[in-house]
């Protein structure tokens, strides 16, 4: 788990190189580990067969002397066979004497120390050899045999050192850990470039999904000609290429699909309401001709007719609205001329405080004319539906600020209410055609739904955006729109002081 929590969120080609660095790592070590006991014990039996052949040498050994042989001259050689180290002790009852070869060139062994001799003295007397550790010459290994002395039977122990097994030892886990560093470096290395060459084909599925990806999708009309590139169908790279572009295939399919059904529900809502503006046009006439007509008619009738003048109102604005948005949805050029909304926001304002006179209306301006470019109607539109829907979705007394500030190359318009603000569960659909958030946005408001659908769709149009951020007690809608830039700003300054005073 913990190996598993380490490694989480590592990408895939770090995962297999470091996973077969690894296997290389455990292989070499376990290599290494058998290769240096094999090796040891391969010495150790060799020295135990020198040790047997000495000690076959026991009775007549060289640096064991007798107490009838006399000590050894300046010419006299070491034992043949002997090494530089053997030590031999006799054992003759309680006693026992220890010499040590001491030099090969000086052929007189050397007595042995008390506490060495008697730590040779009592290895086991089993024929066999025995590791000891010899205080004061190190490790050793020794064997006890039996031989006959002046006196009697007496012991010989033959000891020969194992110096040169424990530098051959560490010579070779030396030369077996820069091995292995190296191995694990080269299994890095190349192992790295293998994953990665395996992976480049991984590697462009993921640069087309990414394509695909940061294309407008919801807009419908798109081309997803990108496809994934397929460079062995054998491989699991290549079969994954290919259900990704089995997958876009499918995807381009239904995007064309459902573009070609909201283009013919666009061209429906489009027709449709261009077919009911001449009769809506009609009827509304009619009624208020008869109402402007015939005065002295009946009382309910009178309201009758009041009722239908009203409602085919209404209607008219309705089509009006689904006629502009799809406009909009065609993209049909805007006005592109310099606007004043400075201007437009005092004269949105202004109206906004006559026909809501029950709310407080407050307004923040720059000390210098803004000025965007675009076309002055629908801007005028985006503003009057931001406060109109400010003041029939809050309660009377409700305070609604309007700002309009430059924020770099931006203008920033912001209309903030201290109202019950807007339920979380609408928030995301705030800006989509017919929404309304609770009860209040109903009918008898006069609310269609379309007003904030309205604002963003004329926002976008004019390479801008609109955002909302709404909690219990305030709520502001934010639109940005590019500022204009020209010469001769000065001749388009609003004469005169139309500006309220802020509340």
């Amino acid at each position: 788990m913990r190996l598993r929590g380490l490694t989480r969120g590592w990408p895939l080609r770090r995962r297999l190189a470091y996973g077969i660095a690894a296997l290389v790592a455990g292989v070499c070590i376990a290599i290494a580990i058998l290769t240096t006991f094999a090796s040891r014990q391969f010495l150790v039996d060799r020295l135990d067969a020198d040790l047997d052949k000495s000690a076959q040498r026991a009775g007549s050994i060289a640096g064991v002397i007798p107490d009838d042989v006399p000590p050894p001259t300046a010419d006299s050689k070491p034992g043949r066979g002997e090494t530089v180290g053997t030590i031999n002790v006799r054992i003759s009852g309680d006693e026992a004497d220890g010499f040590i070869l001491a030099d090969q060139n000086d052929p007189r062994p050397k007595a042995l120390s008390s506490a060495a001799t008697e730590d040779l003295a009592d290895i086991a007397r089993d024929g066999e050899p025995h590791s000891v550790d010899v205080e004061g010459y190190g490790s050793y290994r020794a064997v006890a045999v039996t031989v006959d002395g002046s006196d009697g039977t007496d012991t010989v122990v033959v000891a020969l050192p194992m110096d040169s097994i424990g530098e051959t030892v560490t010579q070779l886990l030396i030369f077996e850990g820069v091995l292995t560093v190296a191995a694990i470096g080269g299994a890095v290395f190349v192992g790295g470039r293998m994953v990665r060459r395996s992976l480049r084909p991984l590697e462009r599925v993921t640069a087309t999904a990414t394509s695909i990806s940061k294309l407008p999708l919801e807009q419908g009309d798109v081309m997803l000609a990108a496809r994934a590139h397929v460079d062995d169908r054998r491989t699991e790279a290549g079969q994954v290429a290919i259900a990704v572009n089995q997958m876009l295939d499918h995807l381009a399919v239904a995007l064309q699909a459902r573009h070609e059904s909201e283009m013919r529900v666009r061209r429906f809502v489009a027709d449709a309401s261009h077919e009911l503006r001449t009769p809506l046009t009609s009827i509304r006439g009619y009624a208020e001709l008869s109402r402007r007509r015939y005065p002295d008619v009946p009382d309910d009738l009178r309201y009758a007719i009041t009722r239908v003048e009203a409602e085919s109102t209404r209607m008219s604005d309705l089509v009006e609205d689904l006629l502009l948005l799809a406009r909009l949805d065609s993209g049909r050029p805007l006005a592109a001329e310099p606007v004043d909304l400075t201007r437009l926001v005092i004269d949105g304002v202004n109206d906004a405080r006559v026909s809501a006179h029950d709310h407080s209306w407050t307004v923040a301006l720059s000390s210098e004319p803004i000025y965007v470019t675009g076309d002055e109607a629908r801007l005028r539109q985006v503003l009057a539906n931001l406060l109109r829907n400010a003041a029939i979705h809050t309660p009377p007394g409700t305070t609604v600020r309007t700002r309009l500030t430059l924020e770099g190359r931006d203008a920033v318009l912001t209309v903030t209410d201290n109202g019950p603000g807007i339920p979380d569960e609408f928030a995301a659909q705030l800006f989509e055609r017919f929404t309304r958030a609770d009860t209040s946005r109903s009918h008898s408001h006069g609310s269609t739904g379309l007003g904030l659908a309205i604002v963003a769709a004329v926002v976008h149009a004019h390479a801008g955006d609109v955002d909302q951020h709404s909690r219990p007690g305030m709520t502001t809608f934010t639109v940005r729109i590019p500022a204009h830039t020209f010469s001769g700003a000065g001749s388009l300054r609003p004469t005169g002081s139309c500006r309220p005073a802020a509340r």
